[in-house]
């Protein structure tokens, strides 16, 4: 009987033993800013889950019209990422259930070295301008700006990435892209959909004179982490994307044209950004310039049959083309407390083309946050007076943003 307690006490202990073991091997956890993370075999594997959602209440008025109001979950975030510690792969897969097409990023990439990432897939790319290149629970205000919306849909595309930096008190970090050029989920509903057009290539280079911002700081544009230096990134971009089929190149098949001979014949579509971004002490600053432009027209038609030759103006009805800008200042004080003011103007091309798909705008934009928890968990009013064709718009917007 004695030897029989004896061997249970043991088998207790070497269960108790390996639970502890498989304990410290594996663990989960959970924080806003991540989300809920599972470490396995000692760290060598992660995977998270983790998104947000944005219940808003937006109200809008413009001359001549009806008052709109809408109340819905602007967006609804869900991510699972992964990384492999030894093999230097992680991943990343993101949806957007308050839309219709609700995959947004699917990658996976590859870490060489500790500054150099190769990607692969559909992602975020960075040949936009700076404010483009935030994720969408980050915006310093309720949505982006004119630029970004004058230039730009999601600012997501498929296609192979390589992004690296280097430095310290002087900071270089160039970036290159090759994307198919027609956008998120480019490859349409079924086979007879196809791409159209050649490949979109681009790249980005900033520069941080003063060293690089604090570690996460980078990610958005108000300055939440407080430096205590002056900080600030400058930055271009540049992207051309032979045979453009869309207004702003993130889709295809919106419009064709053809040659002499009947053959369709795509412009190309270029951008080009110029930014700069500083932050000292919770004061922040932004920024940017965009240009969109046509190149490779020759002698196009609008049907095949080579009859109805395009005007050189029209070119401005089918893409999106002129210049834009955006500046916004913000202060966000110790307790979480933000103000920020914007100011956003679009200038087309052709300014006297009336077809002309960008049209002369102005925007002041007025926000006002709390972040109880970063961006994790804040609250945010925005109110916008917009001069679209000197037509009067005004837009309130009461946004709550929850991460988990």
């Amino acid at each position: 009987m004695k030897k029989i307690v004896l061997l249970i006490l043991l088998s207790a202990g070497s269960l108790s033993t390996q639970a502890q073991a498989l304990r410290m091997q594996n663990q989960a956890q959970f924080d806003a800013d991540n989300g809920l993370q599972f470490s396995l075999n000692n760290g060598a594997y992660k995977f998270g889950l983790g998104g947000f959602i944005q219940p808003a209440y937006r109200y809008s008025t413009t001359e001549n019209a009806d008052a709109m109001q809408f109340f819905n979950a602007k967006r609804s975030f869900f991510r699972l990422s992964g990384q492999a510690v030894q093999e230097k792969v992680s991943f990343l897969i993101q949806t957007n259930f308050s839309e219709q097409r609700p995959l947004l990023d699917a990658w996976v990439a590859y870490h060489p070295s500790k500054n150099t990432t190769i990607t692969f897939g559909q992602k975020q790319t960075f040949v936009n301008n700076r404010e483009m290149l935030y994720r969408e629970d980050r915006f310093q205000f309720t949505e982006r700006g004119l630029l970004s919306e004058q230039l730009s849909v999601s600012g997501r595309e498929f296609g192979l990435f390589f992004e690296s930096r280097y430095g310290e008190n002087f900071g270089i970090a160039p970036m290159l892209a090759i994307t198919s050029g027609d956008g998120r989920n480019s490859f349409g509903a079924d086979s007879r959909d196809t791409d159209l057009g050649g490949l979109k290539y681009g790249g980005r280079l900033d520069l941080y004179p003063l060293g690089y911002f604090k570690a996460g700081n980078e990610l958005y544009s108000a300055d939440l982490q407080r430096e205590e230096s002056l900080k600030m990134v400058v930055g271009s971009a540049f992207s051309i994307n032979h045979g453009a089929s869309h207004a702003l190149g993130e889709g295809h098949g919106d419009f064709l044209l053809y040659d002499n001979k009947g053959k369709v014949s795509l412009p190309n579509y270029r951008q080009l950004y110029i930014d700069a971004l500083a932050k000292y002490r919770g004061f922040s600053m932004l920024v940017e310039f965009g240009n969109a432009s046509a190149a490779g027209l020759g002698e196009n038609y609008e049907d095949a049959n080579a009859v109805l030759l395009l005007a050189p103006q029209q070119i401005s009805s089918l893409l999106q083309l002129g210049n834009s800008y955006n500046a916004q200042l913000g202060y966000v004080t110790p307790k979480g407390y933000s103000v920020d003011l914007r100011y956003g103007q679009a200038l087309p091309e052709f300014a006297n083309y009336t077809n002309s798909l960008m049209t002369d705008t102005d925007s002041y934009t007025l926000g006002l946050t709390r972040y109880f928890k970063g961006h994790n968990l804040k609250a945010q009013l925005a109110y916008t007076l917009l001069n679209r064709a000197n037509v009067n718009t005004t837009v309130a917007e009461c946004m709550l943003q929850i991460a988990f």
